[in-house]
């Protein structure tokens, strides 16, 4: 008898092989993208201006932050050379659609927070569609233990933490910043909660803060194809195989469901600064989250920017982008308990004279 779906009998053979095949695509387009990403932030490192000594920054490669030995669990740590500790810290998760790019491809964020005084800590983690949820955020609370314990004896104030990252990184930031209030009853989550350590201000910049449903954006505005299937990519890559029915189901991939719920956290969510452009995409959800945020009484600010694309704040060459890096250290001026933040590098004193010269 041929089945009621008219192809057989041979359905579920069919389905399997569909999903085999958009699985070697999206891996095949992840390789060719990360090798193009990986290159060119490669040629730019060259620049003479992206020198970190030039900025009086010290930098520290591939430092492991789980001992497993997998390059994806390294971190490297950007410290201000000549600015006198304790410093606010800077965690910084890159972007790519949780499924591209490194902690390599992102060393301009970390350049620019860690000229500014700040003691950064670039991570990289495990990358969908061979390591999907909830592979990436596993990995970036495994990060933040690592540095809840590591900054204070590298020059770090715990009391000044921040959480920083863009697009995909938005989304683990976001997470990241649910775990530390809600008790989660993920193990894995539930640690980072015991730590008693929150960040005290997010930056989740053009973020994707729902990965399911992902036509959604679609069906609010008109979008290119190759938009629409890009993000419809991202929720294939990293929601594959994900388990609804296990505790915490997706929760801490949809951070902004979370939130949309309404339910009180157990400790105080950080101040969040949402800055996107107003042609990204994604500015949806930046909008939804800000409300999400005031409903829940959380200290927020967005920032929109008339024209730009996503992502636009990387281009830190152009105009509106050093209005945006402008913007995001007013608010952690604003949000951070007072300390040397900013400004110039304190002089040097002045050595005592050498009275036995005399």
């Amino acid at each position: 008898m041929a089945s009621r779906t008219g192809d057989g009998g041979r359905g579920p053979v069919r389905g399997s092989l569909e999903r085999f095949r958009t699985e070697v695509r999206l891996r095949a387009q992840a390789r060719v993208s990360n090798t193009l990403a990986h290159t060119f932030a490669t040629a730019a490192r060259l620049h003479p201006l992206a020198n970190p000594e030039r900025h009086q920054v010290d930098v520290v490669r591939d430092v492991p932050y789980l001992e497993d030995g997998l390059v994806d669990h390294r971190l490297d740590i950007y410290r201000p050379s000549v600015r006198p500790g304790p410093h606010p810290i800077v965690m910084y998760v890159h972007g790519g659609g949780f499924s591209l790019l490194s902690k390599d491809t992102h060393w301009l964020m970390a350049l620019v927070y860690a000229r500014c005084g700040y003691l950064v800590f670039n991570i990289s983690y495990r990358l969908a569609p061979r390591h999907p949820f909830p592979a990436a955020i596993m990995d970036t609370l495994a990060a933040y233990e690592w540095v809840v314990a590591s900054a204070p004896r590298l020059g770090g104030d715990l009391s000044r933490l921040v959480v920083a990252g863009e697009s995909a990184g938005a989304n683990l930031v976001t997470s990241l910043s649910l775990a530390t209030a809600y008790r989660r009853p993920e193990a894995w989550a539930r640690r980072v909660f015991d730590l008693g350590v929150s960040p005290r201000v997010a930056v989740p910049a053009c973020g994707i803060f729902q990965v399911s449903d992902a036509q959604r954006f679609a069906r609010r505005r008109r979008l290119p194809y190759v938009v629409r299937m890009t993000l419809e990519d991202v929720a294939a890559c990293y929601l594959r195989g994900a388990d609804p029915t296990q505790p915490g189901g997706i929760d801490l991939a949809d951070p902004l469901l979370v939130l949309e719920r309404g339910e009180a956290p157990e400790r105080p969510l950080p101040a969040f600064f949402l800055p996107v452009g107003t042609r990204d995409p994604l500015l949806d959800d930046t909008r939804r989250m800000r409300r999400a945020l005031e409903a829940l009484g959380a200290p927020v600010q967005a920032r929109y920017y008339k024209g730009e694309m996503h992502a636009f704040h990387a281009l830190v060459f152009r105009e509106r982008a050093r209005d945006c890096w402008t913007d995001i250290f007013a608010f952690l001026d604003q949000h951070l308990p007072p300390g040397a933040v900013r400004g110039e590098p304190e002089p040097e004193p002045e050595p005592e004279p050498d009275e036995s010269a005399a």
